[in-house]
C-alpha cells in the first residue's frame, strides 16, 4: 500500500494574517498610537494660543496725572470716544453720584452710538439717519434732518461742521452744525459706521470693502484711500500723524495720516489655529501703545511705532467693547473695557495684569467711559447703567437704561444713553438729594390725599 502522507494542522504561521489575534491587536495598536499622535499634532496645531506677555516692549510712563478739569468749567467731548486718540477718559471734578435727572429725550429709534456734546448743544445720529441737535440745558431740540436711511455712528465736529459716516447708503456727509444743512456729501463704494475722525483739515473714515479713506474737510474730496486685510467696523485713532485701525481680517494697521502708506501690520492671535480674531472695537492710543479688543476674546496692547505685540488678555467671550485708557488718581495707567462674557476688567496698561474686574450681569457690548474717577459701562442683557469705582472696581451708581455706550460728559451734567434715549443727570449734594426726596414724598402724598377727598365726595353724592 502506498504511504499517503498526513497533512498537519494548520499552524500560527500559516493563517491569513487577519485571523491572527495577535497580529490584530498589534496592529490596533499601532494604529491607536498613530492616531493619538496625530490627534495631538492636530490639537497643538489648532488649540488656541496662549496669551503674550512681552516686558520688553516701550512703554512711556506719564508725566503726572491729568489735571482735572475746574467744576466751574465746561468741556467739549466733540467726536467718538472724546478724542483723536480714542482714550474716553474725561478728568473733571464734581460729576460722581449722587445724581439728579434735569432732561430726558426719547424715546425715539434706537441709538446704538452716542452723541457729542459742544458749545451747549448735543449733536447724534439716531438708527433711522435722524441728525438731530439738542440743546444741553434743557433738551429742546433746536434742529433735525433726515440724512440716511440707516445709521451706526457718531458724529465728530470740527470748525463749525459735523463729519457723519452712514451704512445706508453708504457716504460721509458734512453739516453746518448751526442748522443741520449740508455742506457736502460724498457717496462711498460700500456701507461704514466708522465715526470719523478730523485732524488738520483732513476726514478720514473706514468702510466696509476694507479700506481706509481720506478726504479734505473742506469739500470731501478723496485725497487717498489704503486696502487693510479685511472690513473696517471701528473707527479710526489718530496719533502723531499716525492712523490706527483694526480690521476683520485680524490685523491691526498703522497708516501715514498724510500718504496712506502703510507703516506696520501686526496680526491678532486668533482664536485657534488658522481661525484669525476680526477686529470690531475701536483701538485707543496711549503710552505709546495701542489697545483694542477682539472677536477672538482678547485685549491687545500692540507698541504704537513698530507694531510689535505688548501682551494679550483673554477674557471669557468677543471683546467687542472699545477700550478706555486712563490715568485715574490713585491708580496706575489701565485699560478698562468689557466683554461679552458680562465682565467690565481693569487691565494694567503696561504689563496686561488684571486689577479688578466687575461682574455687570450681561453681555458688554459698546465702549465704556471714564468720567472722573468713575467707570460708566451698560449692560445689552437687562439694559443697565452701573457706575464703578476706577480704583476698587466696587459699584458707586447704578441707572435703569442702558444698553450700548454708557454716556458722556461736558463737565457739567452727565449724558447717559440708553437704548432709545438721553439723559441728562446733573450732580447734587447728598443734602440736596435728601430735601428732593422730602419734596417728591411731599407731593406724592399730597396727590393721595387729593384722591383720597375726591373719592369721598363722589361717595358722599352717591349717598344723597
Amino acid at each position: 500500500m502506498n504511504d499517503t502522507p498526513e497533512t498537519p494542522a494548520d499552524g500560527p504561521g500559516d493563517l491569513p494574517w487577519y485571523r491572527q489575534r495577535g497580529k490584530i491587536a498589534a496592529i490596533a495598536a499601532v494604529i491607536v498610537v498613530a492616531l493619538g499622535g496625530i490627534a495631538l499634532i492636530a490639537y497643538n496645531e489648532l488649540k488656541r494660543p496662549d496669551d503674550v506677555r512681552n516686558s520688553d516692549v516701550a512703554f512711556k510712563e506719564p508725566a503726572k496725572t491729568p489735571k482735572p478739569v475746574p467744576k466751574d468749567e465746561t468741556v467739549n467731548w466733540s467726536t467718538f470716544r472724546l478724542n483723536p486718540q480714542r482714550t474716553g477718559y474725561l478728568p473733571v471734578n464734581g460729576i460722581r453720584p449722587p445724581f439728579k435727572r434735569v432732561w430726558k429725550y426719547g424715546d425715539q429709534p434706537l441709538l446704538e452710538f452716542p452723541p457729542i456734546v459742544v458749545n451747549g448743544r448735543l449733536y447724534f445720529v439716531d438708527n433711522d439717519g435722524h441728525a438731530r441737535a439738542l440743546r444741553s440745558d434743557n433738551g429742546r431740540e433746536v434742529w433735525h434732518r433726515k440724512i440716511a436711511d440707516l445709521n451706526a455712528s457718531t458724529p465728530t465736529y470740527s470748525r463749525g461742521r459735523l463729519f457723519i459716516a452712514n451704512l445706508e447708503p453708504g457716504q460721509i456727509v458734512a453739516l453746518n452744525a448751526k442748522n443741520g444743512r449740508q455742506i457736502w456729501k460724498t457717496p462711498l463704494p460700500c456701507r461704514t459706521e466708522s465715526s470719523p475722525v478730523v485732524f488738520n483739515g483732513m476726514v478720514y473714515a473706514g468702510c466696509e470693502n476694507g479700506v481706509l479713506y481720506a478726504l479734505t474737510a473742506a469739500k470731501g474730496k478723496n485725497v487717498w484711500e489704503t486696502s487693510v486685510s479685511g472690513a473696517i467696523k471701528g473707527a479710526p485713532a489718530y496719533d502723531n500723524g499716525t492712523l490706527y485701525v483694526g480690521d476683520y481680517g485680524g490685523v491691526m494697521t498703522a497708516i501715514s495720516a498724510k500718504s496712506g502708506a502703510v507703516k506696520w501690520e501686526s496680526d491678532g492671535l486668533g482664536s485657534s489655529f488658522g481661525r484669525a480674531g476680526s477686529f470690531y472695537s475701536t483701538p485707543a492710543v496711549a503710552y505709546g501703545r495701542v489697545y483694542l479688543g477682539s472677536n477672538d476674546g482678547r485685549v491687545y496692547s500692540f507698541d504704537a511705532e513698530t507694531g510689535e505685540l505688548a501682551w494679550t488678555h483673554s477674557t471669557g467671550d468677543w471683546v467687542y467693547s472699545g477700550p478706555t485708557v486712563a490715568q485715574v488718581p490713585g491708580t496706575r495707567p489701565t485699560v478698562y473695557i468689557g466683554s461679552f462674557d458680562g465682565n467690565v476688567y481693569a487691565l494694567d496698561a503696561k504689563s496686561g495684569e488684571t486689577r479688578w474686574t466687575f461682574d455687570m450681569g450681561g453681555r458688554v457690548i459698546g465702549s465704556l467711559s471714564v468720567i472722573g474717577r468713575i467707570v460708566y459701562a451698560s449692560t445689552f442683557d437687562g439694559t443697565n447703567t452701573y457706575g464703578i469705582s476706577a480704583r476698587s472696581g466696587r459699584k458707586v451708581f447704578a441707572f435703569h437704561t442702558g444698553a450700548y455706550m454708557p454716556g458722556i460728559s461736558d463737565g457739567e451734567k452727565l449724558y447717559l444713553v440708553g437704548y432709545s434715549s438721553i439723559h441728562a443727570l446733573e450732580p447734587i449734594t447728598l443734602r440736596q438729594l435728601r430735601a428732593e426726596r422730602r419734596a417728591k414724598e411731599a407731593r406724592k402724598k399730597a396727590r393721595q390725599q387729593a384722591r383720597n377727598q375726591a373719592t369721598q365726595g363722589n361717595n358722599g353724592s352717591n349717598g344723597q
